[in-house]
């Protein structure tokens, strides 16, 4: 092993690798990196190693063990007693594993299946348009993310959730308090008890949302799963928060600073599907993947011991040379633009990515149709975007047109 690097590390172009990862890029498949507090953990960078190891059931999404590796010291304080309500939220579906975890995805999985996020086009559509009309109408410049990039997917799950459009204020509100807030028990307890009257209120009067869809599973009885039930919800809203968000922040920024793709995209938009996929291969905004090692797992001639924490580096094995020709270039006409792990792999793959995936093709779309002379209102390297994290996020997208 050489010498382990820290993680994670900032990026110093919000769409590249950080620099400091190159050390890890070299040594393939498997290195070690240190994290915030001195752990050493493992780092997975190849495309055939990850899928190996994400089927695995050794691997544990289970972050209630007490050996689970925090990311940042902020992830370490949810395991403390004061937060527990937080740690409660980030285990609801994708913090579970083995039978758990399988009972939880299968009561979401027909209510986020292609073919049902594919007929919610035109409601997506119009949510893209009104936005897109505010903006316009309040003038540039502007800042992207809060005129357009946040409020588009917030909207849009908001309304997929069946949450009235009057209250998508105070739900994003505590959703950011929930994630980020000192009063993030506070949060949790009014996003609760919101989702409880919400559940009781359509109980009287049915939808079609996906509320809707958990309600009709769940059958009549109001205590039933009752507490599971709106743990699932509140994780779909405010887990998810901000996500899809930052891939349209990004993906913008990324054309723009690719003029002859941005380009090509416009002259032929049918091309917008295989774009969207190779700008989240490209940008890889979730940056790494948390996971626990539940026993001894030998692999690459070494052993990931019991207790170890494993992170699947996704900036890097979406760059993978041995599945990517031209891994480090933005093109419209790469055959590998699909393959790439930005929303996982296996078992806890992203139940959202086809939303998340429609959402982007729609709004970037929209953007660079109706704005032909969008560009940045700042020059590109004062762009700011936040510390190292568990996701890419940039903080303020100045543009005008």
């Amino acid at each position: 092993m050489t010498d382990s690097v820290a993680f994670p590390q900032g990026r110093v172009c919000p769409h590249q690798p950080a620099p400091g990862y190159r050390p890890l890029a070299v040594q393939r498949p498997l290195a070690q990196v240190t994290l915030y507090d001195g752990r050493r953990v493992w780092a997975v960078t190849t495309r055939d190693l990850a899928r190996r190891l994400l089927v695995d059931p050794r691997i544990s999404s289970d972050r209630t063990n007490p050996a689970w590796p925090a990311i940042v010291p902020i992830v370490a304080a949810a395991v403390n007693d004061a937060q527990q309500k937080v740690l409660k939220i980030a285990t609801a579906l994708v913090g579970t594993d083995g039978p758990e975890h399988k009972a939880q995805r299968k009561m979401l999985i027909p209510s986020f299946t292609f073919r049902r996020m594919n007929a919610l086009r035109p409601m997506i559509q119009e949510i893209v348009d009104q936005q897109l009309d505010e903006m316009i109408k309040s003038g540039a410049p502007t800042d992207l993310i809060p005129a357009f990039a946040s409020a588009v997917p917030v909207t849009v799950l908001y309304r997929l959730m069946g949450i009235p459009d009057d209250d998508h204020g105070i739900f994003e509100k505590l959703s950011h308090q929930l994630l980020a807030g000192p009063n993030a028990n506070e949060a949790y307890d009014q996003l609760m008890g919101y989702m409880s009257r919400l559940i009781a209120e359509r109980r009287r009067n049915p939808g079609e949302g996906v509320l809707d869809d958990l309600l009709a599973q769940h059958g009549a009885n109001d205590d039933a799963d009752h507490d599971e039930l709106v743990s699932t919800l509140v994780v779909q809203v405010a887990g998810n928060h901000g996500t899809t968000g930052s891939m349209i922040a990004l993906g913008l920024f990324a054309l723009l600073q690719h003029p002859e793709q941005l380009a090509e995209l416009r002259a032929d938009p049918s091309l917008m599907p295989t774009a969207v996929d190779e700008l989240l291969r490209f940008l890889s905004v979730p940056d790494a993947v948390t996971r626990l090692a539940a026993d001894d797992i030998e692999v690459e001639g070494t052993v990931i011991r019991k207790g170890d924490g494993v992170f699947f580096i996704t900036s890097l094995i979406n760059r993978d040379t041995d599945v990517h020709d031209a891994p480090n270039s933005l093109g419209w006409h790469h055959a590998s633009a699909a393959d790439h792990l930005t929303f996982g792999f296996g078992a806890h793959q992203c139940l959202g990515q086809s939303l998340a995936r429609i959402t982007m093709e729609i709004a970037l779309g929209a953007l660079i149709d109706r704005l032909p002379s969008l560009r940045l209102a700042v020059p590109a390297e004062e762009v700011p975007f936040l510390p190292a994290a568990s996701l890419q996020v940039i903080a303020e997208l100045p543009i005008t047109w």
